[in-house]
């Protein structure tokens, strides 16, 4: 560990992809991390992975739309680790279709998982953040944010992150909180493979035309984002609060 000091970490959605690439990298720069997910059996591996190589980690089972189970989350954390003051808000689900086609359960789903559930655990974790005059928060947007075809709840959920970053970047920089949002572009994980899915085609078909898109001509992989949340909840990064950091490999259109 070189400019972070050891904290009490919070990564949601961390059973995979992106979340558990997050995860591994916080516990590798020193932080004890609880290992947020729906199912907290299937925490196991992220959580072995990060114990296997010296660091500490706590596998916790919470529905991060659900008020009650966050605030369990939250204070079984602050017990068994340590008061958190890094939450990382990864959780999020797809329920992707044209407008016409879009159930209520599926735009509420979404927006529960990304918009309440980035609510409920910054309100519950900031309780900490505030008491210690320190704390890193980081949002998971997305290049959908700017509109993407067949996810009118998912990308209007993911704008709206970039609003709720902004905001609380306001009202708890004064605490010495910073707050951001990473917005991945194309990243292969289980998620984008599902987009390919249900648009009906091969998921390396899929892959090979976006890298064809994408100017440092490759897709992104879950320890790009990683490596840039790593960056933001940093000592180094206190200067840096309010802003959505896109990891797109390039300009986005």
């Amino acid at each position: 560990m070189t400019d972070t000091q050891a904290r009490v970490a919070i990564v949601t959605g961390a059973a995979r992809g992106i979340g558990a690439a997050t995860a591994v990298r916080l516990a590798a720069d020193g932080h004890a991390v609880a290992v947020l997910d729906l199912d907290e059996g299937a925490c196991k591996d992220t959580v072995e992975q990060i114990r296997g190589a010296g660091g500490t980690a706590l596998a916790v089972g919470a529905d991060v739309a659900d008020s009650g189970a966050v605030t369990a989350a939250v204070a079984r954390v602050a017990e068994e680790l340590g008061p958190p003051v890094v939450l990382v808000n990864n959780a999020g689900v797809l329920r992707d279709n044209l407008l016409f086609k879009m159930s209520d359960d599926d735009w509420d789903t979404v927006m529960g998982v990304h918009l309440r559930g980035a609510f409920l655990m910054s309100r519950a974790a900031q309780v900490h953040m505030t008491a210690a005059r320190y704390g890193r928060i980081v949002n998971l947007s997305s290049s959908s944010a700017l509109g993407n075809r067949g996810q009118a709840n998912y990308s209007a959920a993911k704008a709206g992150l970039q609003g709720f970053t902004k905001t609380l970047a306001i009202e708890l920089g004064p605490f010495g909180v910073t707050v951001n949002a990473v917005a991945p572009g194309f990243i292969a994980t289980d998620m984008t493979a599902a987009t390919a899915a249900r648009m009906k085609v091969d998921f390396e078909a899929f892959r090979t035309a976006a890298a064809e898109r994408i100017p440092v001509r490759r897709v992104g992989e879950p320890a790009d984002v990683a490596h840039t949340i790593s960056f933001l909840v940093s000592e180094g990064a206190g200067f840096v609060s309010g802003q959505v950091v896109y990891v797109a490999g390039g300009p986005l259109n």
